[in-house]
């Protein structure tokens, strides 16, 4: 899937000269966390709540003392004013703004959500705002995914331990597959051997429950002894 199916239309914006109360009023009938600043259509940057959490008007603005305003510089303090004292859109916004194209697949834009620790990103086509993808719209794609069916075809044992198995070799966290860490009788796979951790265990019992024609998991895995040194 690509951002494009399942990004917000009709992206709620702002102008850069919207006074600060009314873009926090905007957001919060709209219940919305950010809202985009536009001019002549073309993105210019972000207002989010992170944006209003420092204000004069709240008396949250931050107070440094004389020692660290004698080591901060001035860009930094300027910078710290203009987002406690700014009047308008366009003095508190964030200008920084990562976007994504329409056609960016999800595996991106989760990996931008997360790594950037932002919660929303706009979606732009030639200069243009064409939509807006927050982790909200990622959860909508995750709850509207179809189910899929049980399967009817009979499937063996053998199958379902090369299956397991193939599933293994993909990955780092698993063991060297082999019949003395995972065995299949009936449907019913046994998982055995020695584990480093509870999040090792985990991903064995659901790598398990996701191979097609799997009745049950019995988890048979354990920590390796630990042998004390002799005194």
């Amino acid at each position: 899937m690509e951002a494009r199916d399942v990004m917000t239309l009709g992206v709620v914006t702002v102008g850069p000269d919207m006074p600060v109360a009314q873009v926090a009023k905007l957001m919060l009938d709209n219940r919305i966390s950010g809202v985009p600043v536009l001019t002549d259509d073309k993105l210019v940057g972000i207002v989010s709540e992170g944006d209003f959490l420092r204000r004069a008007e709240l008396g949250t603005e931050r107070h440094h003392s004389r020692w660290l305003e004698i080591f901060a510089t001035g860009t930094s303090l300027a910078g710290e004013y203009v987002k406690t004292h700014g009047q308008t859109a366009g003095d508190i916004l964030s200008r920084d703004v990562v976007t994504v194209a329409p056609n960016t697949s999800l595996r991106d834009v989760a990996t931008i959500l997360e790594s950037k620790q932002i919660k929303r990103v706009p979606v732009v086509e030639e200069g243009r705002l064409v939509g807006i993808i927050s982790r909200a719209n990622l959860l909508h794609a995750l709850a509207t995914l179809p189910t899929p069916p049980p399967t009817s075809a009979t499937i063996s044992d053998r199958q379902i331990r090369d299956a397991l198995f193939e599933e293994m070799r993909r990955h780092k966290w698993a063991s060297a597959p082999t019949d003395a860490n995972a065995t299949v009788k009936d449907g019913v796979v046994y998982l055995w051997g020695f584990i480093n951790s509870e999040n090792q265990r985990q991903a064995m019992l659901i790598a398990a429950r996701g191979i097609p024609g799997v009745k049950e998991v019995e988890d048979r895995m354990a920590y390796p002894p630990i042998i004390h040194p002799p005194f």
